[in-house]
């Protein structure tokens, strides 16, 4: 042995996460289970389409398809949304579409530039994503408003005809916004009923295997059933039944496994089952505090309501579109990468820079990993995509009936795949897309597939290359907010559990707050875990935050249940909820 003495080893120092992260290929094209609700949207958008493109093909003027496509696209909007909001949700959407669409035609009656016309299409399509961020309208989200003002851009248009092509956009608004409430008709509980059952699903699947995965998954599914409830009208004996579902799944994640308060896991899979079928909706078992948490509910919805919850809700949706806001820098990256990809394609000579506009602008998601993801996705669906065109081109031009029915088919098989995977619906979408170009007139088919097959490559590089030299160092900031935010909601929830003098609305009130800050608190999250240049995450802080907020939840569980009978059922006169 040596007898030199050795050195002590310095501790190691923790590596600095790397600004870039690795990008994923294969998971980003690997399909998943459709939607359980897939087919709302697809039956929708083609009813809402057939209406006006036969009335169109009977009058002989399908040269006008798209400016009733602008509305008929509508009625893809809001199908996860109670009918009352769902009525409001769509309608707005058919005003924004049509403002839109008359923002491009407007423009393009005045102006032939093409330089001015993609920088109008790049403001329009960042201004489109920003909104539709911030109201959160969710699929299909900003890129059919996009489609829509974009192609108008490049159609010939003149003055005097705008107020005719607005006309019929808002009146195929008008029919596919009575498509979208048409169901209400059947089953007026039915967003409800799917939301409570995703529910009772998560909370399951929580109880069965407890663990940070499941437990954020049942909390964001907790809290969406609660919010459709707060959202979906007066109480009738259907919805406080799935308010009584609720309680349950929300104390089954909050105390999972055996003997902690949470009803089994099998139990609540048949409740789900029989939740989303056309049957009765189960009727569970009082559990404790069940009248108290229906009291605050109805207090809580009486309070959304009122003057000052309208006015909360709106300086909510400013904060998201304020000048702060964590959104600003992907509508940033949309601009940016929209005008790149329209400038690049005009300079190559192509006909149509508003397919390279589109396929830039649908790329932009939450962070650059997501996008990269669409990217591949958005790339591999349109160029297959070309190929299904090439093969159904000779039997669209069998005759204008055709054409509908070419058009209509592929406007049912995109909604239908695209759940599965984006790329998949894209293989849909593109045929579509240009399929719609036939209506104007024949164009020929090489032309076609090369210009699509060019736009989507430059699109979807110029594109990805905005998203990742515009920066979103924002990303970080939001988690420390949100992590400043679910720490007060949890003291808060610890004080009105601990004091035997407040009220269990307040309490409940208090858990629901709690249970939403961490939802936004994993989303703030998993948003920049996928972010490129910013600093590094708090993440201890985060999984700290975190754990101490579920064992809060748990714990006002607990205390809910320990309440006696005379407590729980104080305020059941008041809303017939006992």
């Amino acid at each position: 042995m040596s007898d030199t003495p050795t050195r002590p080893a310095r501790p190691s120092r923790r590596p600095a996460p790397p600004a870039v992260r690795r990008l994923p290929v294969a998971p980003a094209l690997r399909l998943s289970r459709p939607s359980d609700t897939w087919f709302k949207p697809a039956l929708s958008v083609v009813v809402a389409s057939a209406v006006p493109h036969l009335t169109l093909l009977a009058l002989g003027r399908l040269d006008l398809v798209i400016y009733t496509m602008a509305g008929s696209l509508c009625a893809l909007y809001g199908h996860g949304l109670p009918y009352v909001r769902r009525a409001r949700a769509v309608a707005g959407v058919v005003l924004g579409m049509a403002a839109g669409l008359a923002v491009s035609l407007t423009t393009a009656s005045l102006t032939g530039s093409t330089a001015v016309l993609i920088a109008v299409g790049a403001l329009l399509a960042a201004a489109q994503k920003a909104v539709c961020d911030a109201t959160r309208i969710g699929p299909p989200g900003h890129v059919i408003f996009t489609f829509v003002s974009s192609a108008a851009l490049f159609a010939p248009q003149r003055p005097e005809q705008i107020p005719g092509h607005l006309a019929l956009t808002f009146g195929a608004g008008a029919f596919a916004w009575l498509v979208a409430l048409a169901p209400a008709l059947v089953r007026r509980e039915g967003p409800e009923r799917r939301a409570v059952a995703r529910a009772l699903e998560a909370a399951a699947a929580c109880a069965a295997d407890p663990g940070p995965r499941t437990r954020g998954a049942a909390a964001a599914a907790v809290h969406a059933a609660w919010q459709c409830l707060l959202a979906s009208g007066r109480p009738t004996p259907v919805r406080r039944s799935l308010e009584r579902l609720v309680v349950h799944a929300e104390a089954a994640f909050a105390t999972p496994g055996p003997g902690t308060g949470g009803a089994e896991p099998d139990l609540l899979r048949d409740w789900a089952a029989r939740t989303r079928a056309r049957g009765p909706v189960p009727v569970p078992p009082p559990a404790p505090g069940t009248a108290a948490e229906l009291y605050g509910i109805d207090a809580e919805r009486a309070a959304l309501r009122g003057p000052d919850g309208r006015r909360a809700a709106r300086r909510a949706l400013l904060g998201r579109l304020g000048p702060g806001s964590p959104l600003l820098p992907v509508a940033v990256r949309t601009l940016a990468g929209c005008a790149l990809a329209g400038y690049l394609c005009a300079a190559l000579g192509v006909g149509r820079p508003y397919w390279a506009i589109v396929t830039a602008a649908s790329l932009y998601q939450a962070n650059v990993t997501l996008s990269w993801n669409r990217t591949l996705q958005r790339t591999l669906g349109n160029l297959v995509g070309v190929l299904v065109f090439a093969a159904v081109l000779p039997l669209s031009r069998t005759g204008p009936l055709a054409l509908v029915c070419c058009c209509l088919f592929f406007s049912f098989a995109a909604e239908a795949l695209i759940t599965r995977n984006y790329w998949l619906g894209s293989v849909a979408v593109t045929p579509m897309a240009l399929l719609v170009l036939e209506f104007g007139g024949v164009h020929p088919a090489g032309e076609l597939i090369g210009d699509r097959v060019l736009d989507t490559v430059l699109g979807a590089v110029a594109g990805f290359l905005a998203a990742v030299l515009v920066t979103n160092r924002r990303a970080t900031g939001r988690v420390e907010r949100a992590l400043d935010a679910a720490e007060r909601a949890r003291a808060e929830a610890e004080r009105t559990c601990a004091d035997p003098a407040s009220a269990p609305a307040d309490r409940d009130r208090a858990r629901r707050t709690l249970t939403a800050g961490l939802v936004e608190l994993r989303e703030a999250g998993d948003t920049a875990a996928g972010e490129w240049w910013q600093r590094a995450l708090p993440e201890q802080r985060l999984l700290a935050v975190e754990r101490a907020g579920h064992r809060t939840l748990a714990a006002t569980a607990h205390r809910r249940g320990s309440v006696d009978g005379t407590t729980s059922t104080a305020h059941a006169p008041s809303n017939g909820a006992a």
